[in-house]
């Protein structure tokens, strides 16, 4: 633990000048104000530093707008990408008249949802680990207004460029569809890249673990970093994604956590990890189907059952629902296996070590808001163990050998970005036991994801519609 002296000793005897405050917003995009040293001293950490909070995305109206921002001493790290020596701090939201944390803050909601934990007695610590995957293009270009709509995507490594003359000698190697995991230079491109994403993150106290390509063609990627505690863990997703972003950059690359920017492949989800523990013991392990303990059943009982409505939260956006698919290894079933990557929930193999014991939810995507995703699924884990929810029986069989009829008995995710909202409007209790979330927080998600996606979606024109339609 690092106390606000010593972030301030360390301000003072390396010099630092500038101290950029970052927060997230309600979708999920870090936000940041850069302030000079002396606007920092101790009551900055918990008073917090003032600021206007009407234009962040699902927060104040103008005429309530003053916030404050809550500086976390433990979150203290010399930014990479800044020219001048400068200390990045992760903050939280709190009210300046009441001095009340902001109900709307993700990153309190992250905390609640510990503290939730805790009150119940079940565990006093929750470890999550992010599985984020990405692509690295070298163009991206899009546009849509009254009379065009169109993307374009573009990567040294896309199989479509295979027949490309503009490279000034195309030397073939191009990742086939759905072939692209773990091939070594030069079908890989990107290694010197990824290993500079990675030593980055570790100057700015992620803990790093591994990177490699991913199946899809045109540069999928994967980066390892260690499971931690829930907010701490959601802390270090922001630094992945920020550091990722900015070293692409550096080489003149662009970065998307979009799920499904390629179609007729592979898409990019965050496979989360979790695992409850109490007074430094594993909760999770025990003489269970696939070595899980009781409590652990419950709690893949409690994601099932909730798993409509925590894709809202967790696979958030409309391009979530197309990588939500069969075919392209999408966790489209509502079940749990030890083996089945099918499955929405899987045990891995982790030997006979208990503390190694966790299950790992598939479905979620990075567009989530990593605070709000990560207390989502804590909630709807903590209703399984404490309502004793049956996730039933595993399912260990090849779904393609599957009739249709057997199929038809498999739940399985929403459809699209709108069901999930729905679902999510009918079940809700699970997030707002233990005041985690409260309604407006909800109804606030429900109502900006439709105001701003879904019915803006609707809209427009699609330019597949115009080849399905313009000759009808």
């Amino acid at each position: 633990m690092t106390t606000p002296q010593e972030v301030l000793s360390m301000i003072k005897d390396q010099g630092i000048k500038l101290i950029d405050l970052k927060f997230i917003d309600l979708p999920g995009i870090w936000q940041h104000l850069t302030v000079y040293e002396n606007q920092i001293d101790e009551s900055s950490f918990t008073e917090g530093v003032p600021f206007d909070g009407s234009s962040i995305r699902g927060w104040k109206a103008i005429n309530e707008s003053d916030m404050a921002m809550v500086l976390d001493p433990n979150t203290a790290w010399i930014d990479p990408f800044m020219a001048e020596p400068t200390l990045s701090i992760i903050c939280s939201i709190q009210e300046p008249r009441t001095g009340e944390p902001y109900a709307r803050c993700p990153r309190v909601i992250a905390q609640k949802a510990v503290d939730y934990l805790t009150a119940t007695g079940i565990g006093d610590t929750a470890f999550f680990g992010p599985e984020a995957e990405f692509f690295i293009f070298d163009d991206v270009r899009f546009d849509q207004n009254q009379h065009e709509g169109y993307y374009y995507v573009d990567s040294i490594e896309g199989r479509w460029n295979s027949g490309r003359k503009e490279e000034g000698g195309n030397l073939g190697y191009k990742p086939r569809y759905k072939e692209g995991y773990f091939p070594v230079a030069p079908t890989d491109t990107s290694q010197d890249m990824r290993s500079e994403m990675l030593l980055t993150m570790a100057n700015c106290g992620v803990p790093i673990e591994k990177h490699h390509h991913e199946v899809a063609t045109g540069g999928q990627c994967e980066l390892g970093i260690r499971f931690d505690t829930l907010v701490q863990s959601a802390d270090n997703l922001m630094i992945y994604k920020y550091v990722i972003k900015n070293v692409a950059r550096k080489y003149g690359k662009t970065v998307t956590f979009m799920p499904k920017p390629v179609f007729s492949d592979n898409g990019s989800g965050m496979h989360t990890h979790q695992s409850i523990w109490k007074d430094g013991q594993p909760l999770m392990a025990g003489d269970r189907y696939a070595g899980l303990s009781q409590l652990g059943l419950w709690y893949i009982g409690g994601i099932l059952k909730h798993a409509p409505a925590l894709l809202a939260f967790t696979n958030p956006t409309t391009n979530s629902y197309k990588r939500l698919v069969p075919g392209y290894e999408a966790p489209v079933n509502l079940a749990y296996s030890q083996g089945n990557r099918s499955a929405s929930v899987r045990i891995p193999l982790s030997g006979n070590n208990p503390k190694a014991k966790r299950l790992e939810f598939r479905c979620p995507d990075a567009t989530s808001n990593p605070y709000i995703a990560f207390a989502a699924m804590l909630c709807a884990g903590i209703d399984g163990i404490k309502n004793q929810i049956d996730p039933g029986e595993p399912l260990d069989v090849d779904i393609y050998d599957l009739s249709p009829e057997e199929l038809a008995k498999i739940p399985s995710t929403p459809g699209s970005l709108e069901d999930a909202l729905e679902s999510l409007e009918k079940d809700h209790e699970f997030l707002t036991a233990g005041g985690v979330f409260t309604e407006d927080l909800i109804n606030t998600w429900i109502q900006y994801k439709l105001d701003n996606e879904v019915n803006p979606m609707r809209l427009r024109p699609h330019p597949y519609e115009f080849a399905l339609y313009y000759d009808c």
